[in-house]
């Protein structure tokens, strides 16, 4: 005989009350809800500096070149690309898709010191990476001291 635990309902409400609060955070942050077919990506980037340039490096697995646009407005740099679901036909069932996919856009203000004629980008192995060189004038160099 099954008899009801009596305290099966307060621990779930419990058990509901965390998956609201996982569901809340998910969504704050930009992640996929569980079960939810759309998805919000916002791809990593590391950002450098050295004497000569800043590099920006955008992890961007599964995104080809051709899917990827990069802009200079202004001050603004702006990434834009679009990482593509790829399903595949089988006969086997699908219990849960966790890869993110879909379009994204990074905003970045470029300081004064880059020279945006001479910007690079480059994509290897999953790795967007676009340099931002300084220019002349924000190098750092030595100045000479004059004996008087």
């Amino acid at each position: 005989m099954l008899v009801r635990w009596a305290n099966a309902e307060p621990t779930q409400r419990t058990i509901d009350g965390w998956g609201s609060l996982n569901r809340m955070f998910d969504d704050t942050f930009g992640l996929p809800a569980a079960g939810s077919h759309t998805r919000a990506w916002v791809p990593a980037v590391d950002v450098a500096e050295d004497e000569k340039s800043y590099t920006l490096a955008l992890e961007l697995p599964g995104v080809k070149p051709s899917d990827l646009s990069i802009q200079i407005d202004g001050k603004r740099l702006l990434i834009q690309g679009e990482k593509k679901q790829q399903l595949e036909e089988k006969t086997d069932r699908v219990h849960r898709f966790e890869r993110t996919f879909g379009s994204f856009q990074r905003v970045f203000v470029l300081p004064d010191t880059v020279d945006v004629e001479r910007i690079d980008a480059s994509a290897n192995d999953g790795v967007l990476t676009i340099s931002l060189p300084k220019t002349e004038r924000a190098k750092a160099r030595e100045i000479p001291i004059r004996a008087s």
